[in-house]
């Protein structure tokens, strides 16, 4: 069937193609994080999907996935393996998911493939599995024990020690070619720089610093500004460092869009979403993330069974995604900040009865971590230009 339907649409040469495409292997999860936008929050429509991403979808998926790369002309794209928590869906259903995706793309495009795991179900077999696979492997981390066991509890309590073991197969020698890095959401009852030390016991190659998915119908836990001020003694420790120990992503691409370059990471700067995200149903939508919103603000009414993935680049919550500049929200546009800023994360500007054309919900704590780190990148530039030469 899916074949029959490839070829049909020509691709959208104005848009920008997706190039990272999040496959939900699995939709539920073994923990029940406090912070969880997923499950606790407004769109449960999850509660509807199959738990697991049949053969038939991820074939139908990966399929979608060659013509998309082939009608672009791109080499290479990401693939990220996701849930839920994506080891429920065991070992025979991840190998069937990654080969699918190789065999269609065989001759079309090179595949970059990572998972996204809570750490809990982390063993020496599936790690084995991800080296003969070769998938990167990212780990959620909150931080200390005390933090990461308030913050990510399972049906028997704190997860921390599970993770922890899981993190140490990772970083054996025989497998840390394939860490890719820790996942940390801010805990603003948490030493920041506590929180980081724990994190670089594990020497990951890189950190995310996730700030609380939030709304400004359903706003963040701390005060405005509270998250800057957690966040900066955790940069001027890492930006300070005669050697850094780890790449930090949300300081290094704030640091790339000051200096007049893109971003990669969404939230940050004006680059168009090259991101799209296939469900356990077959259902094409755009990021999880704006479940915080409202029920359906992910869906774009299109599958991979009939549907191909320009079909999602033409709709219209697409598009005002891919704006870039022109995106920018109307009150953010005398801001300082309008272009490397981009007025924050999506979902996080978003008020119940007027959309997403409103300042980030985190305005106050990124105008206040856009100064800082501008002060401190014009201190180091001046510094190095009176050196002599």
């Amino acid at each position: 069937m899916i074949d029959r339907q490839i070829g049909r649409h020509r691709p959208n040469a104005a848009a920008n193609p997706f190039r990272q495409f999040i496959l939900k292997v699995h939709s539920r999860c073994n923990l029940s994080c406090r912070y969880c936008y997923l499950y606790t929050m407004a769109d449960q429509r999850w509660r509807h999907r199959p738990p697991a991403m049949s053969a038939a979808v991820a074939e139908a998926a990966a399929a979608r996935i060659a013509e998309h790369a082939r009608g672009h002309g791109l080499r290479e794209v990401s693939i990220v393996l996701h849930g839920g928590e994506p080891l429920l869906a065991g070992a025979d259903r991840i190998r069937r998911v990654v080969d699918a995706v190789r065999d269609r793309l065989d001759g079309v495009a090179g595949a970059h493939f990572s998972l996204q795991t809570n750490g809990t179900l982390l063993t020496r077999g599936f790690l084995r599995l991800f080296a003969e696979l070769d998938v990167r492997v990212g780990v959620s981390l909150d931080g200390d024990q005390a933090a990461h066991d308030r913050a990510r509890p399972g049906p028997r309590g704190g997860s921390h020690g599970r993770v922890a073991r899981g993190l140490g197969e990772l970083t054996a020698p025989e497998f840390r070619h394939l860490f890719g890095g820790l996942l940390c959401v801010i805990d603003l009852d948490q030493d920041p720089l506590a929180a980081y030390e724990a994190l670089l016991a594990f020497a990951p190659p890189a950190i995310d610093l996730l700030l609380p998915h939030a709304t400004w119908s359903s706003p963040p836990a701390g005060p405005p500004g509270a998250y800057a001020r957690w966040l900066i003694p955790v940069f001027d420790r890492w930006f300070g460092a005669p050697v850094r120990r780890t790449r930090i992503r949300l300081f290094e691409e704030i640091i790339n869009v000051l200096l007049g370059g893109g971003s990669s990471v969404e939230g940050i700067g004006t680059t168009p979403a090259a991101m799209l995200v296939v469900e356990t149903d077959g259902r094409i939508e755009q990021s999880d993330i704006l479940a915080v919103a409202y029920e359906n603000a992910a869906d774009l009414g299109l599958d991979v069974f009939h549907d191909d993935f320009d079909s999602a680049l033409r709709h219209p919550r697409t598009v005002a995604r891919q704006m870039g500049a022109h995106g920018v929200p109307s009150e953010c546009r005398p801001c300082r900040w309008a272009r490397t800023c981009g007025g924050g994360l999506y979902p996080h500007r978003y008020r119940a009865g007027s959309g997403f054309d409103h300042r980030s919900v985190y305005c106050t704590d990124l105008d206040a971590l856009f100064r800082h780190i501008h002060a401190a990148l014009t201190k180091e530039i001046t510094a190095l230009s009176a050196k002599p030469t």
